[in-house]
């Protein structure tokens, strides 16, 4: 007996940490939080959580799922290390929209934070990135100064890199039009060297940004945050040249390098009337570097997706484009009268986006505990809106798996259903923007092209956006004249 208490007394020091946590699981389960009552679901394992069946099912399912088993309304989960309760529907959308800075503010997950390189920073409302994009960068006459911009870099990557009667992969072409356009857009740089010195390393940041947050060598995320270091010291380098010329006034007035968000950046003052720090503002582009850059190429690699599998849908983009493109004469860019022609087109595009968004939704944080839905959602606890719960409602978009543009047409959805940019005061500054992007590629691609897929069922995954696994080859075809 003496001889057997070791033994005894070590499985007991094993089974009453073990018999604790069980019994504490079992405690939160049925005693919900000291009687609150907390959202149905499951936080999964410790630890883990639900990463690893978020990460097999994808979102769409994911989520569907979820409602089904718990509540169409709101359930609880554990993603990224958190609790958190994921809202729903088109109510769901509403609520958090209108909420936002009241009940719930803005979070973004600690992988991500560090992949911005300088978390400690954060974003100053006062003097905001988005702020400025709104007053100064993405008003309505500045945006039809991008039009031209837009059409010329897409006809020099279509003549680059489309080649007729060839075969092409659309992801990692999409990838270099929407990088290089940003550079040029929103910085002015156009030399093919440095974007290429910011794009090598800035795929790493997309590519690992939302991996498990550990950073050992090896990993996704040890390798995005070496690449957002790589970034952010090729940025500051672009931003001490711009300082210095616009501070040696080396820039005219007119010229688009004084008139680009960078050199906005670089000239605003916080409220204690001092400049923004190079870091700062490092900071704040490759935040939108990573809003913009997988985003919106994820939404011209589906657009081009769905024309390519859907003939009837191209044929009537296509129609619509030629008359826009046969009412301009030979070499002339297209204009701001030109795209708002792009209705049908626009349509298709905003299809595409409800059934496959690139944005899956985004994170908040509670700021006060609140009732929603007969629940009770503690302070502090993480949030998430999804696109797919109201996206893919039949209640809303009758047939939701049909791909039919006609749903766009008059009054549209109702409020609050179809919303891949989000809303409320963090909806997406560069919604407008974006849309330029999208018709501006679609128009220069089917004015040139019949599309075909190589592979007619190649499987789409979710990775921060949904992507096609093997890029979406597909065979060109030039039209017949």
């Amino acid at each position: 007996m003496e001889a057997f208490l070791p033994y005894l007394l070590s499985f007991l020091l094993v089974l009453l940490p073990l018999s604790l946590y069980l019994v504490s699981m079992i405690r939160r389960k049925w005693s919900d939080d000291d009687g609150k009552s907390l959202p149905p679901g499951t936080n999964g394992w410790p630890i883990l959580g639900e990463n690893m069946k978020f990460a097999q099912l994808g979102p769409e399912k994911f989520v569907k799922e979820r409602m089904e088993k718990y509540s169409p309304e709101v359930f609880q989960t554990s993603l990224l290390g958190e609790k958190m309760a994921v809202f729903c529907g088109a109510r769901g959308n509403k609520f958090l929209f209108t909420n936002e800075n009241k009940l719930v503010t803005s979070w973004m997950p600690r992988s991500l934070r560090k992949a911005l390189v300088y978390p400690e920073i954060g974003l100053k409302e006062e003097f905001s990135m988005t702020r400025i994009l709104h007053d100064d960068i993405l008003t309505r006459e500045v945006l039809k100064r991008y039009i031209p911009v837009m059409d010329a870099l897409a006809r020099e990557h279509l003549d680059r890199d489309w080649k007729p009667n060839s075969v092409v992969k659309v992801l990692p072409l999409s990838k270099n039009y929407t990088f290089e356009l940003t550079c040029r857009v929103f910085m002015s740089v156009v030399d093919p060297d440095r974007i290429k010195r910011l794009f090598d390393p800035f795929t790493l940041v997309t590519e690992g940004m939302l991996s498990l947050p550990v950073d050992i060598p090896g990993t996704a995320y040890n390798r995005t945050i070496k690449g957002g270091k790589m970034v952010s010291e090729e940025l500051i380098k672009i931003i001490k040249e711009r300082r210095k010329m616009l501070m040696t006034e080396e820039i005219e007035h007119e010229s688009s390098v004084g008139r680009d968000l960078m050199s906005k950046m670089v000239m605003v003052k916080d409220e204690d009337g001092q400049f923004l720090s190079d870091k700062e503002i490092s900071h704040y582009f490759i935040g939108l570097l990573v809003a913009s850059f997988d985003t919106t190429t994820s939404a011209i690699t589906t657009i081009i997706n769905y024309l390519a599998q859907l003939p009837h849908i191209y044929s009537q983009v296509f129609k619509e484009q030629m008359e826009i493109a046969e009412s301009k004469a030979p070499g002339d860019l297209l204009k701001w009268e030109d795209v708002e022609k792009m209705k049908y087109s626009w349509n298709v595009a905003r299809e595409s986006l409800r059934l496959m968004p690139p944005a899956q939704g985004t994170f908040g944080e509670t700021k006060t505990e609140f009732t929603y839905a007969g629940f009770t959602i503690p302070k502090g606890w993480k949030t998430f809106w999804t696109v797919h719960s109201s996206h893919k409602n039949p209640d809303y978009f009758p047939e939701p798996e049909k791909f039919d543009p006609s749903r766009f047409e008059g009054s549209g959805p109702p409020p609050y259903t179809f919303v891949p940019f989000g809303g409320g005061p963090r909806m997406c500054p560069g919604k407008e923007y974006a849309k330029l992007e999208l018709l501006v590629f679609m128009h220069n691609v089917v004015t040139r092209f019949k599309l075909h897929k190589t592979i007619p069922d190649e499987k789409i995954v979710f990775y921060a956006s949904p992507t096609p696994v093997h890029g979406l080859p597909l065979h060109l075809r030039p039209h017949q004249n």
